[in-house]
């Protein structure tokens, strides 16, 4: 699927100017001015930031604590995250004492599979 996004004002790390951006397959292709091309979907950015999506490098997914779990799992947290512009999520896969250190992270591997909406890690 093409996707074009017009006129848009464009923030980088290290930029700010006014452009269009083409998304093929999910990944920017072209950033130009006034691009003309053929594509499924456009969206008017006329007075809207473009930003790349951020990355929460501290969640707690159905973190267990104190006999209870964070409220989130990894369904509502990272739908959450996602409208918020967050596009990756780093979790702490805890390891329960005497589990080894991969049974740990297959545990969390098995709790999020299938269910996030946006991309994701473990710590």
């Amino acid at each position: 699927m093409k996707t074009l996004i017009r006129n848009g004002r464009i923030i980088t790390a290290v930029d700010d100017y006014r452009a269009d951006i083409l998304i093929d397959n999910e990944l920017v292709s072209v950033i130009g001015a006034k691009l003309e091309m053929e594509v499924d979907l456009t969206i008017d950015a006329e007075r809207k930031l473009v930003i790349p999506g951020g990355i929460d490098p501290h969640t707690h997914m159905e973190l267990p604590f104190g006999g209870t779990q964070a409220s989130d799992d990894f369904r509502t947290g990272t739908i959450a995250a996602a409208h918020g512009g967050t596009t990756t999520i780093i979790d702490f896969a805890v390891q329960t004492k005497g589990e080894s250190m991969i049974a740990g992270l297959d545990r969390w591997h098995q709790k999020a599979e299938g269910k996030c909406a946006i991309d994701y890690g473990f710590l």
